[in-house]
This record gives C-alpha cells, structure tokens and sequence, in this order.
C-alpha cells in the first residue's frame, strides 16, 4: 500500500506492507492514506473492536496523531452533542457512539480518523459527510455508504475496511535509528474478570466505564490518563512527560465537556454563517473563562 508521505510531508517515500505476505488485516477501499494516517487507522481499529467486545456494544474512536482524541459506546445524546450535529435524540448506536466519542473533544476531533465497530450505515455515512474528519475504518460498509463517502474531500476521502478474520502475529517489531525493537503482542484481553477481584460491588456503569478506560488508555501513547463518564471519554490526556500533567490535561478537556452544557455558554449568540467549528472553539474557549 503506496502512502501519500511519511510523518511529515517532506518524507515523500512512504509505504506500507503485510508482517506475513498477502494476508492484510485491513483493506483501502478509497483515498490515499498518509502514514499518521494509517497508524490512526491500525490503533483506532483496535480499540474499538476490543471496546465492542469487551462491552457488548458497538463502540467508536475519534483519533488524532496516533492519540484517541475521543472514544465512546452507543448510548444517550444530550441536547448539547444534538443541537451540535444536527442530529435527532433517537439516532442508531452506531451514529450515537461516534457523536459521543467525538463530542469528548471536538475542538481535537478537527480532521479526525474515525473508527467504528461495526459495518457503516447510511446514517453514520452521511454524518460523516458533514463534519471534517479524514477517513474512516471499519468491518464493513452497507450499499451506497462507500459511494456516498468516496465524494468526500474530492475524492480523497480515506475509507479502510478491517477483516478480523485475519490471524496477527505473537510478536511485533519497529525499527528507530538502524535497530528492530521486537516484543510480544499485548494480547491480554480486557473484560469483566479484570475486575473480578473488586472487594466491592461496582455500578454496572463504573464497571462500563472502567473497561473502557483501560481499552482507551492501551491505544494511547504513555503518559496517559482518561477521564470516563456514561460510556464516554470525556477527558484524555496522552503523550505527557510527566504523569500530573496528563492528569491536569485530562482534567481540564473533561471541566471543559461540562461547562459546554453551562446555560451561559450554551446561551452564547453567534454571527450568521459562523462555522460549527468555530462555534465550538469559541464554546470551548467561553468554558474555561466560566
């Protein structure tokens, strides 16, 4: 698979190929991937599989820079994340834990990769092709939704399809500076008998929101920590030297999710014709003044 370019775009030789020949995990189906591009794809697939698994439940991430910038399971739309999307309280799973996973950081999720854990419907499909976000993988894609996500961004809208069916590898490597660095694959799974050992009785929802922060926090890049809420990440904060910063990071995105439900900042008026986008920077912003 030919890549657009490296990490940078200076790095015009890029590309990608199987550890074992002829047998992809994943499959491009349209657009061009660059190489974050396809790390956000390969990690975000991960997540939500193991997230669905672990769950029950159809799962979605919303990546950025090797980094969910959200993740979330099907679940309940506030009128913040409607009124955000443009979207009904009553839309499919699919489309409901996306928008959720999006909403954790939509300031972040600009220009996402998306991941979702089951095949696109036309719902999700055409959500998609309303917001800007990259490209998507998935297991599958119904009639018509690669059509309809093909006429993205003139064509280059990037749409991965993964085959699960594929047996990966006991050992994974990387090559930094002259030297393969090998190890096993973390393929410990997940589940509810991590948390068989609790000396308590957990809620069913800290169990749900315990499991999918230790799926979150495995595709993350260390240091990182997660804030979880009702199947929902609303706080990450990835890649920090230092452990309270990560902790101060997360904090502040998850302060920021709640304060966008504030009246005043749900109250703010905007000019004719500011974007979405714009509406959430300036929302975003508004939140931390509050």
């Amino acid at each position: 698979m030919e890549l657009r370019y490296g990490i940078n775009p200076q790095q015009r030789i890029a590309e990608s190929a199987p550890v074992v020949p002829d047998r992809w995990p994943v499959r491009l189906v349209n657009g061009e991937p660059s190489f974050i591009n396809l790390l956000d794809a390969l990690n975000s697939w991960q997540l939500v599989r193991e997230a669905a698994l672990a769950l029950d439940t159809p799962a979605a991430a919303s990546f950025k820079h090797v980094s969910p910038a959200g993740a979330a399971v099907a679940g309940r739309l506030d009128e913040v994340i409607t009124g955000l999307y443009g979207v009904g309280e009553t839309v499919g799973d699919l489309t409901s834990a996306y928008v959720r996973a999006r909403d954790g950081d939509p300031k972040s999720s600009y220009g996402d990769f998306a991941a979702v854990s089951h095949p696109v419907d036309e719902e999700l499909a055409d959500l998609l092709s309303r917001v800007i976000c990259d490209g998507i993988i998935a297991p599958g894609f119904e009639p018509g939704t690669v059509e309809k996500l093909s006429r993205k961004k003139n064509g280059r809208f990037v749409v991965i399809e993964a085959d699960d069916a594929v047996a990966l590898p006991d050992r994974e490597a990387r090559e930094v500076f002259g030297v393969r660095l090998t190890q096993e694959r973390d393929a410990v799974p997940i589940s509810r008998e991590l948390l068989a050992s609790a000396e308590t009785q957990l809620p069913e929802g800290a169990v749900r929101d315990l499991l999918l922060g230790l799926v979150v926090l495995r595709y993350t890049q260390s240091n990182s920590v997660a804030y979880l809420h009702d199947g929902m990440a609303l706080g990450i904060g990835a890649g920090q030297q230092s452990r309270v910063d990560c902790t101060r990071l997360a904090g502040a995105k998850a302060d920021t999710w709640w304060l966008r439900r504030h009246p005043v900042v749900r109250g703010l008026e905007f000019a004719a014709g500011t974007t979405r986008q714009d509406r959430i920077n300036c929302r975003s912003a508004s939140s931390k003044a509050t």
